[in-house]
């Protein structure tokens, strides 16, 4: 690697990948209604 040329930064390696975003992009919301729903799930009151 030539001295002169700078890496490239991570943040910046991760937004240039559609890949990446799109992985982020379906794992981050099934994630975050995986949670909820869970929550939902544990604040259901037991029957009687």
């Amino acid at each position: 690697m030539d001295e002169d040329q700078e890496s490239v930064p991570l943040l910046q390696r991760i937004l240039d990948n559609p890949f990446i975003l799109l992985a982020i992009g379906v794992a981050f919301p099934a994630v975050l209604y995986l949670i909820w729903g869970i929550m939902e799930i544990v604040s259901v009151p037991l029957a009687n």
